[in-house]
């Protein structure tokens, strides 16, 4: 039996396309499809998190413009620690066959913009998860499978490690300046030997911002079953500066933030209060969303198909900055700088504007600059005060394993 096993498994590594260095972000392909969002709806704050044996639950929500469904499908792609697909087959980390149809969906209600919103709830008994790791979720049409429309990032634990710490400024580099710096303690089982300082990784991400993730290969030092990490210049951090945000709930009045809306061709468009750089300024505390976004129409019973979809228009009042580009990031734009979120100058208004269309709700959002030589700044600073999330997921991978395991994960809060 072992043997026709090993059989079939070799047949599918000959017969499964090859995958590595393939795209891997979070991301939609196509323009028909708007507002991805994955997330868990008993807990706004979390990560994108399934813990093997709970009751935990993500949904994947996204929207495609127009009046008619497609029938779509998805399936799950398992990725490594770096987010590039492992060497695993299908049938080594889920329990069937792994391709499903969309079947939850409904059209949009009482909206000028005419959508169809979806719906996919993980985990599933229809294809139940296998193995720990990171995952990636794909929807193509099932008459081009090989053409991915969207895809969505989320992660499984095992949740056999315990995690704890915390991060504060007074840092290696200097105390109560721009930076933040974290300590953390990982509690394993090491009763089957192996070696620490080959076996395990720590993963540190900051407001589940994925290009912000570090990973440190080895810990500081071993006690036990306690594997230590500190004073390690890759748990520095900059700061940053707390979110803006502006909420766009209702079409009959104007939300924070908003300046004025109306009606205008064919949807509602809504200009925010013009911003201004905030880097020289004193830090001023905000209880934001830690980038993310939240649809929501006041008025509507089910807001994932009664919000409208409207057309922001953001402002951000500098001098012209000449090679630099300007882009306004956050969950929305599953934070990727593209033409659709590149702002442009205006030298009649001596700022720069983007008119970005978004589904009514609550959003965070940044200014970010690119510079000539490639490299990225945040316009708004670093203040040492503040309230960021860094999630931390511990990895473990034995020799002669062929993908990593994630083995824990914990939330760390100020």
């Amino acid at each position: 039996m072992s043997r026709i096993y090993s059989l079939l498994l070799m047949l599918m590594l000959i017969c499964v396309p090859c995958l590595w260095g393939m795209d891997t972000s979070e991301r939609i392909f196509s323009p028909r499809f708007k507002t991805l969002k994955v997330w868990n709806p008993d807990n706004f704050d979390a990560a994108p998190v399934l813990r093997m044996g709970s009751d935990d639950r993500l949904e994947i929500l996204f929207d495609e413009i127009g009046e008619d469904n497609s029938w779509l499908e998805w399936r799950l792609v398992h990725c490594n620690a770096d987010w590039q697909p492992s060497a695993l087959v299908d049938l080594e980390y889920v329990d069937g066959f792994n391709a499903r149809r969309i079947e939850d969906f409904a059209f949009s209600s009482s909206t000028y913009v005419h959508y169809v919103n979806y719906r996919i709830e993980l985990p599933t008994p229809e294809l139940p998860i296998l193995r720990s790791g990171n995952y990636l979720l794909q929807v193509y049409d099932p008459d081009d499978p090989e053409d991915t429309l969207l895809q969505c990032r989320f992660r499984v634990t095992q949740n056999e490690a315990a995690i704890s710490g915390g991060y504060n400024a007074r840092t290696d580099r200097g105390y109560n300046d721009t930076w933040q710096q974290l300590w953390l303690k990982a509690t394993v089982d090491r009763s089957d030997g192996g070696n620490p300082y080959q076996d395990y990784k720590l993963e540190i991400t900051r407001n589940n911002e994925y290009d912000s993730s570090r990973i440190l290969p080895v810990p500081m030092r071993v006690s036990g079953n306690e594997l230590i990490y500190d004073h390690d210049p890759q748990l520095i951090f900059p700061a940053g500066n707390e979110y803006r945000r502006f909420e766009s709930v209702s079409n009959q009045f104007p939300g924070m933030n908003v300046d004025s809306l109306r009606y205008m061709g064919s949807n509602y468009h809504v200009w925010l209060r013009p911003d201004e750089p905030r880097a020289y300024d004193d830090y001023v505390y905000d209880q934001t969303q830690h980038g993310r976004f939240l649809v929501r129409e006041w008025n509507a019973t089910d807001s994932n198909i009664g919000a409208d979809y409207i057309t922001v228009h953001f402002r951000l009042h500098t001098g012209k900055m000449p090679g630099a580009e300007i882009y306004v990031v956050g969950e929305m734009t599953q934070g990727a700088m593209t033409d659709a979120n590149r702002m442009e100058y205006s030298r009649q208004t001596n700022s720069y504007e983007l008119q970005l269309p978004l589904k009514q709700g609550a959003y965070n959002y940044r200014y970010v600059m690119k510079l000539p030589d490639g490299t990225f700044r945040q316009l708004d600073g670093d203040k040492w005060q503040t309230q960021n999330q860094y999630d931390v997921y511990l990895w473990e991978r034995r020799p002669g394993d062929r993908a990593d395991r994630l083995i824990g994960h914990q939330l760390i809060l100020p």
